[in-house]
């Protein structure tokens, strides 16, 4: 195992790649000597998580390397996330907030990642990633569940020249997903064809509505079928979107007829795969969208 000791101060952030593409964002504490080990930055199989070796006294490692002394209030916020979103999206996956901001790089384009905590976030992704736009998915009740200060993110996009947007959805609903995908792929197709720089797309933890919006542009907008967009990006972030939301907005946009079958007849493989009429029918729904 190799290490790499440093002294780093309170102003700088430092990101780590982590399997399978993963960023995390972290901050330090101010001032301390400490020792990284490659090994302790894991991509498990239930989530993206942080494993650091037991801790000894005169170990020279922290054990809590965000530099955040987590209340028990805020535990209890990530554990009773955690439980609701597994037991409602049935999604094996977990998000600690408490190790900041992280992200996918998706497409050359477009990131995938987790809400961005403070301003400082804004700045690593505008100098670091080339983001010219952010794309939030969350309810204000989500930025408030977690206490982020919104007002001091957005005005710090504003002084980058980042252009934030919102197209929220109902966190760990599928209905409030589908009916919400068609207006969030139009602004995140938007802003991918003005080519100033990358889409920064997130919700809460970028593991449900995030990467949804995604595999949608991806299907409707890229030429893939929905189980090749689908294996894409969970290949490279592993997350568990629903599949039938975005069948069921493929539904709502291509099939315009009033007599269609309702989509909750139709077998599980419908509109996994659309022809190319329906494939330009979606994209032309979704471009009239733009600016609602």
């Amino acid at each position: 195992m190799v290490g790499i000791s440093s002294n780093i101060s309170l102003s700088t952030v430092s990101t780590y790649p982590l399997e399978n593409g993963i960023l995390l964002l972290m901050r330090k504490k101010p001032t301390c000597n400490f020792m990284i080990f490659k090994s302790c930055f894991k991509m498990g199989r239930t989530g993206i998580h942080c494993k650091l070796p037991a801790h000894s006294h005169g170990s020279g490692v922290e054990d809590n390397p965000t530099g955040t002394n987590l209340s028990l209030s805020s535990t209890n916020r990530m554990e009773e996330y955690n439980i609701a979103m597994k037991r409602m999206m049935r999604n094996p996956y977990e998000y600690h907030h408490d190790l900041g901001m992280n992200y996918t790089l998706i497409t050359d384009n477009v990131i995938v990642g987790s809400q961005p905590q403070k301003p400082e976030d804004i700045e690593h992704l505008r100098h670091e990633e080339n983001v010219a736009y952010i794309l939030n998915l969350q309810q204000d009740k989500d930025i408030e569940y977690w206490g982020i200060d919104l007002q001091s993110i957005i005005q710090r996009c504003q002084q980058l020249g980042i252009r934030h947007m919102r197209r929220p959805a109902t966190d760990f609903d599928p209905d409030s997903l589908r009916s919400a995908l068609p207006k969030a792929v139009s602004s995140l197709e938007w802003a991918t064809s003005e080519g100033k720089g990358r889409v920064y797309l997130h919700c809460t933890a970028g593991l449900g509505r995030a990467p949804a919006v995604a595999i949608a542009y991806m299907f409707w907008f890229c030429c893939m079928n929905l189980n090749t967009a689908y294996d894409t990006l969970t290949s490279k972030r592993p997350c568990g979107p629903s599949k039938r939301s975005i069948r069921a907005a493929t539904y709502d946009l291509a099939k315009n007829d009033p007599w269609k079958e309702p989509f909750e007849s139709l077998p599980e493989y419908a509109f996994e795969d659309i022809a190319d009429w329906e494939r330009h029918l979606i994209q032309d729904c979704v471009r009239s969208l733009r600016g609602t």
